[in-house]
């Protein structure tokens, strides 16, 4: 062949792994409300910063007719880019292409990608939209997955991991995303399940939806696998891109610092007024949040899981870092298993990519209750306990109101090493709230008068007035300092930035054993 040939050969090729499925199929996507796996990537990255690898790539199998059935790519396009100017790997599976299906070569596709992002210190995202294993591959496409679920754990902790579920995630398909650090998916398009309809239908003799069992609505509110809901793909693919600028490119780095574009010192009047007097009425904690940090910006992680606790990214004088939040309005704030797993799992992250804490904390205790103590509420609580712990990143503390029992102790108390600590003049620390501390201590008092609930509020009062306020801590040096809350962002900015050289170690050992 001459050189002319050569490079028309290589054109063709080219243009053989543009083309994906063909036509037909990608209007079949485009029908379905979906976008092409090229088109996600070209909305993810960086204009003109997206390079592609494998792209000639072509799967071996020979069983089942798949000889014949040779597209180049395979199913899965593979490549680095910039998002806003810092490298990034990804893939993004080719439902046009054999369904997206998992093959032995394209798995060996994204884990070459995945090798490379631990190599070069660099974030990965997957954009998964497949059928599952290739069923004409057989055990060949099993290990593939199997081969990912591997880079998969070992890059955790390392490189930040984010999957996007964007059409069917089925089967063993599904604990590649589960693994990873934080998952996206689409509204109406995207489900995750292990087991389908019918197979359920079939063994447990029970009906229900496609969406009931795996879509969006529930794996983002009762799950708890899905962090993220977007409404189609561009605004699924648009919230990746925010999300990523909170994040450090690897465990080794500090996550990006931007230049502040607000006042440091601003001080926010609204905020002395909006802890309510009766200390039984709940508030809106997110509105605190959004008074203190940056512009008001603040990126909700898990938003409609657990509402009982919030957590999320946000920045402080153009520093990046985690928030974890108690919400009264929502259970009064009360930890239970849903919220201590959330909570635990967003602080572990934050400890392991070196982004900063900063907690908001009104919590009356943990959920009682029958189904919160048969369900494991002890071991499930003990998880944000030992993450709050375990964490050696910068950690400050804000009690707004009430810090009662153990759930005072758990959430970054300073007996946990927790660096810095602030309480408002209405916080109440206690090992218990008036009520039932007065139930228990003047149990006997109560009985024997002839007017027990005058004598009830008379003992409220005087507890509330003697106990369950900050000042005991802030004597004994568990609080540093009460503050107005309109001071919040100016103490939590200066106490950051005091915090930059933090240097903490835990002691040498291959790993925890966190009560999972």
């Amino acid at each position: 062949m001459s050189s002319e040939d050569h490079l028309k050969e290589l054109e063709r090729r080219e243009q053989e792994t543009l083309e994906g499925g063909g036509e037909e199929r990608i209007k079949k996507q485009h029908d379905a409300g979906k976008l092409t796996a090229r088109e996600r990537l070209d909305l993810l990255f960086d204009p003109n910063t997206f390079e592609e690898l494998d792209s000639l790539v072509i799967h071996g199998c020979r069983d089942f007719g798949m000889e014949n059935r040779r597209i180049a790519g395979d199913g899965v396009v593979c490549g680095h880019g910039h998002i806003d100017g810092r490298l990034i790997y990804a893939f993004a599976q080719d439902f046009t292409v054999f369904g997206g299906s998992v093959s032995e070569a394209n798995a060996q596709k994204i884990c070459k990608i995945m090798d490379l992002a631990m190599k070069m210190g660099a974030p990965v995202i997957g954009l998964n939209d497949s059928g599952g294993a290739r069923i004409q591959e057989g055990v060949a496409s099993l290990a593939g997955y199997a081969d990912i679920f591997l880079r998969n754990t070992l890059a955790s902790g390392v490189v930040p991991q984010i999957s996007a579920i964007m059409g069917p995630c089925a089967g063993g398909a599904v604990y590649s995303p589960a693994i990873t650090d934080f998952v996206a998916m689409v509204q109406d398009s995207s489900y995750m399940f292990l087991t389908g309809p019918d197979v359920i239908r079939t063994v447990m003799n029970e009906e229900v939806t496609t969406r009931d069992l795996g879509g969006v609505e529930m794996h983002s509110t009762r799950s708890g696998v899905a962090h993220f809901a977007a409404a189609d793909d561009s605004s699924c693919v648009a919230l990746i891109r925010e999300l990523v600028s909170y994040l450090p490119s690897n465990n080794r780095e500090d996550p990006p610092k931007l230049d502040p574009t607000d006042d440091p010192e601003r001080a926010d009047e609204i905020l002395d007024s909006l802890i309510p007097e009766d200390p039984n009425k709940p508030y809106d904690i997110v509105g605190l949040i959004h008074g203190v940090v940056d512009n008001g910006q603040f990126l909700q992680v898990h938003e409609h899981f657990a509402r009982n606790i919030v957590v999320g990214f946000a920045r402080l004088h153009g520093i990046a870092v985690g928030i974890v939040a108690n919400q009264p309005d929502h259970l009064a704030g009360t930890l239970d298993i849903d919220a201590s797993v959330k909570g635990a799992r967003f602080v572990r992250f934050c400890d392991a990519f070196n982004i900063p804490l900063v907690v908001f904390e009104d919590v009356p205790g943990f959920l009682p209750g029958t189904e919160q103590e048969f369900g494991g509420i002890i071991k499930h609580g003990a998880k944000l306990l030992y993450a709050f712990a375990e964490a050696t990143v910068p950690k400050l503390n804000v009690i707004t109101r009430k810090a009662y029992g153990g759930a005072y102790c758990v959430m970054a108390s300073k007996h946990i090493r927790t660096d810095v600590n602030f309480a408002y003049p209405t916080a109440e620390i206690a090992v218990m709230g008036p009520e039932g501390a007065v139930n228990v201590l003047f149990r006997r008092e109560l009985a024997a008068t002839d007017d027990p609930e005058a004598l009830r509020a008379e003992k409220i009062a005087s507890f509330r007035d003697r106990f369950a306020n900050p000042y005991i801590a802030a004597e004994r040096g568990w609080v540093d300092a009460i503050i107005r809350p309109r001071d919040t962002r100016r103490k939590l900015i200066k106490s950051l930035l005091a915090l930059d050289t933090k240097a903490e170690r835990n002691p040498p050992k291959k790993h925890g054993n966190i009560p999972l």
